[in-house]
């Protein structure tokens, strides 16, 4: 019975971590763009390591679930040291540097150029020549960074100065009171109560959304039908 366990456990254990290893190896382009190709591949892989492993009883069930999650913890621990999160993680690559592709870092992750003209005209640039920096992340995503001509204005590149105007914290949500949120602003009911009475809102059930803003309290609601109530 002990050498079924163990065997049990290994096994386990050795199948993850192929897995992971696998999956790793396909690259980052494999996460950036979910191709059919990439789905059934990963699939495979995971239908394949799965097939061999043999739950017998609750038991065993209940110490796969404990041993893949001590597993996944650990690995989020070792992802903290720079040596492994290296290894297991990867690291950004360089897609674009100064409006120029890199060609040999597009040809290391595997990552065809259409799939990265795609990926850039999605974020809204599509020259080449705008951009400053496109990352590819470890995670698959494309950072772009675009050259300072073609950052967005700002009211401080133009020299004014912005009121904080406040974050609107619902309080009403489907006719139904939020109260951890009034919590928030240091409201009751009470006055939220009021505070609709005095908009012309004394049903609080026909109120679909109702919002506060955290800086002068000012009251915005919805009834779901596009009118729309301030006070």
């Amino acid at each position: 019975m002990l050498r079924v366990m163990f065997l049990f456990i290994g096994t386990l254990i050795l199948l993850l971590l192929v897995t992971i290893v696998m999956v790793r190896f396909m690259g980052k382009s494999a996460l950036a763009q979910f191709t059919p190709h990439d789905f059934i591949i990963i699939f495979f892989i995971i239908t394949l390591a799965v097939k061999p492993i043999e739950v017998d009883g609750i038991g065993q069930a209940l110490i796969g679930i404990g041993i893949v999650i001590t597993i996944h913890i650990v690995l989020s621990r070792l992802n903290l040291l720079r040596v492994f999160n290296r290894i297991v993680i990867g690291e950004p690559s360089i897609l674009i540097k100064h409006g120029k592709l890199i060609k040999s870092n597009l040809e290391k992750n595997r990552f065809p150029l259409g799939e990265l003209l795609s990926s850039i005209r999605s974020k809204g640039y599509p020259d080449i020549i705008d951009i400053q920096y496109a990352i590819l992340e470890p995670n698959g995503d494309i950072s772009v960074m675009p050259k300072e001509h073609n950052l967005p204005v700002t009211p401080k590149m133009l020299g004014y100065k912005i009121e904080y105007e406040g974050l609107p914290i619902a309080v009403v949500i489907e006719g139904k009171v939020q109260h951890h949120n009034l919590n928030l602003i240091q409201k009751d009911e009470e006055w939220l109560i009021n505070k609709l009475k005095a908009a012309g809102y004394s049903n609080l059930k026909s109120i679909f959304y109702a919002t506060v803003r955290d800086t002068n309290h000012s009251l915005k609601v919805d009834n779901g039908n596009g009118d729309l109530g301030a006070i």
